[in-house]
């Protein structure tokens, strides 16, 4: 008898996350329950749960207390969002009936870090400028082009969260030469090192970096650590790549301070989203924008099918996961408190 599974992605789409052949393998190794797009009918969920191994889920749609109706064959809940950030889900039950719970972040940690680049080499080399200047029929050529254009190689870097992210990051960054720096309170100093990553305080971070990324995952300890104190520290040819979550940023203060030619920035994540069409950032010409398309690429979303398949198939085996990012206390805690 195949293990019994309720798969409800929505937010997400089956189609979306289950490219053919890894839906072919989560069909015949699995009993799928719901397997449909939409919200799975709560009174669905709460008799498959009294019997199911696995929930798989992209919204948690059911509820508090949910769990207190969920089966002793209950091993995983897996989710396909992108974050251990669902507020109705009991974790606390989770931890203390040893169900793990497993989050899909790492599945965007590659096509983040490219997008990261990507802006990167836009805003140091004057792409978006190039680029309209010459639909215009308005373009500089050679030297005159350059003007303002300053180049990776050889730069210090600085993290701001030094986690799944920062890991994608740093080997892109590494063919340039870099030297990075990197704040995280949640990793230990040498282990930090031991990634050729140097640890230091934000004001040496910001003081020092030619380019820094914003990397950390949000938490109500960290909102707008990126301070107007802080980005005061950085000079006109310094880059802030807004690539996690807004979170982060005082982004009215970075406003002020990109509007005033004080330092460029690259930011893909806004505090509202879809964002303000009239807010005054949009006029900065020292600035290079996405609209948060870092992450949710073809790609990376299938990635995550896959993910969700082979931690199932370990856990069905008698293992554990190893592909998806899975809490502990001390997780979930930092994220909430």
């Amino acid at each position: 008898m195949k293990p019994q599974v309720i798969v409800a992605p929505d937010f997400r789409t089956m189609d979306e996350i289950f490219d053919r052949q890894t839906r072919e393998v989560l069909d015949q190794r699995f009993d799928v329950v719901w397997g449909q797009d939409g919200p799975m009918p709560h009174a669905a969920f709460e008799e498959a749960i009294q019997s199911c191994f696995a929930v798989v889920f992209g919204t948690w749609h059911y509820g508090t207390t949910a769990l207190a109706g969920a089966g002793p064959d209950l091993r995983c809940i897996l989710e396909v969002a992108g974050g251990h950030s669902h507020p109705d889900l009991d974790y606390a039950t989770c931890f203390e009936r040893d169900i793990a719970v497993g989050s899909c972040a790492h599945a965007f940690g590659p096509a983040v870090a490219e997008m990261a680049l990507a802006l990167t080499l836009a805003a140091k080399r004057l792409v978006p400028e190039g680029d309209i200047a010459f639909r215009r029929g308005e373009e500089l050529w050679l030297h005159e082009g350059t003007v303002g254009a300053t180049t990776l190689f050889g730069s210090t870097i600085g993290f701001i969260g030094a986690g799944g992210l920062a890991a994608s990051l740093h080997p892109l960054l590494a063919p340039f030469g870099v030297e990075v720096l990197g704040f995280d309170p949640f990793i230990d100093d040498d282990a930090l090192r031991a990634r050729s990553i140097e640890p230091v305080g934000l004001d040496r971070l910001f003081d020092d970096s030619d380019v820094v990324y914003v990397l950390a995952a949000p938490a109500p300890a960290n909102l707008h650590l990126v301070s107007r104190d802080l980005m005061e520290r950085l000079e006109p040819d310094d880059l802030l790549v807004v690539i996690s979550r807004a979170h982060l940023v005082d982004f009215e203060a970075m406003t002020d301070l990109v509007l005033q030619g004080r330092f460029r920035a690259a930011i893909d994540v806004f505090p509202t989203e879809p964002f303000d069409q009239h807010h005054r950032i949009r006029t900065a010409p020292n600035a290079v924008f996405s609209a948060h398309r870092a992450g949710a690429i073809p790609a990376a979303l299938r990635e995550i099918g896959r993910m969700v398949v082979d931690d199932l198939i370990a856990f069905a085996e008698g293992g554990t996961g190893t592909r998806m990012q899975y809490a502990t206390p001390e997780m979930i805690e930092a994220v909430r408190s």
